[in-house]
């Protein structure tokens, strides 16, 4: 597990996890990311682990029933990556470091999966979720793959999600297929987290001067929104504007 203090850290601060992609290393995503410059700037607690499963040089994820990219199923025998954050989570608010209410979580590709699995299992742990290139809302369901599957993610309460994507990513594309794990379409993974957060209104598409196409879901129950934010040229990356992830992760707490 990488650590990265922001300058001037005293304390009591966010916390955000950044989850590499699938047999990557926190190292890579430290680096790719470029989230230690953010974390100075805005005074969060960055955090980059390795996943619990090894795979050649780095590591993957370990989410159940999703197989891995060396095509392993993970088992019962496999380390429990949700465990490991619910107890680093402890670990730091222990030791007066975090502010267990503003915890979130990141992450590329297969970090990005990881992302959205601790927002289905881990919602009372987790103030919001902002998966890159990888944003799922449950397994693909065995009969029908291009939905997801309701009892593969159910969360305990409302969860704040803004998702980056890339419209030229050809590894999870947003149009879905790809991989056994992807098959559906990012659009139908929103809609099942705004169907999962109570919301009420889904918000005008539009193009933001960045060429940056929006979209998502307001009105949802207790303030949680779904944002996606698609880059039309945007390949299998790291497509975030990381201040626009952090502006989001910031609006929203734990009670």
């Amino acid at each position: 597990m990488l650590v990265h203090v922001p300058r001037g850290f005293a304390g009591d601060a966010p916390l955000v996890f950044v989850l590499h992609g699938s047999g990557g290393t926190g190292t890579d995503i430290l680096a790719d990311s470029g989230l230690a410059a953010t974390a100075d700037r805005h005074g969060f607690l960055l955090v980059a682990p390795d996943g619990g499963i090894a795979a050649g040089r780095g590591f993957v994820w370990n989410i159940p029933g999703v197989p891995t990219i060396i095509g392993k199923v993970p088992s019962r025998d496999d380390p429990d990556d949700v465990a490991y954050f619910a107890a680093a989570i402890d670990w730091f608010s222990g030791q007066g470091c975090v502010d267990r209410r503003r915890v979130y979580a990141t992450g590329l590709s297969g970090g990005g999966r990881m992302a959205s699995w601790l927002g289905c299992v881990a919602a009372d742990r987790f103030a919001a979720i902002g998966p890159v290139v990888g944003l799922r809302a449950g397994n693909p369901s065995a009969s029908d793959p291009q939905r997801p599957d309701p009892a593969s993610c159910a969360p305990a309460q409302p969860m704040p999600v803004i998702a980056f994507a890339g419209g030229k990513d050809t590894t999870n594309p947003i149009a879905g297929g790809g991989a056994g794990y992807w098959q559906y379409p990012m659009r139908t993974a929103e809609a099942r987290w705004a169907e999962l957060d109570g919301c009420q209104s889904a918000l005008p598409r539009r193009t933001l001067m960045s060429g940056i196409i929006e979209e998502g879901y307001s009105d949802c129950r207790a303030g949680a929104e779904v944002v996606a934010r698609i880059d039309p040229g945007g390949e299998h990356r790291w497509v975030v504007d990381n201040e626009a992830l952090w502006a989001f992760f910031a609006r929203h707490r734990k009670d």
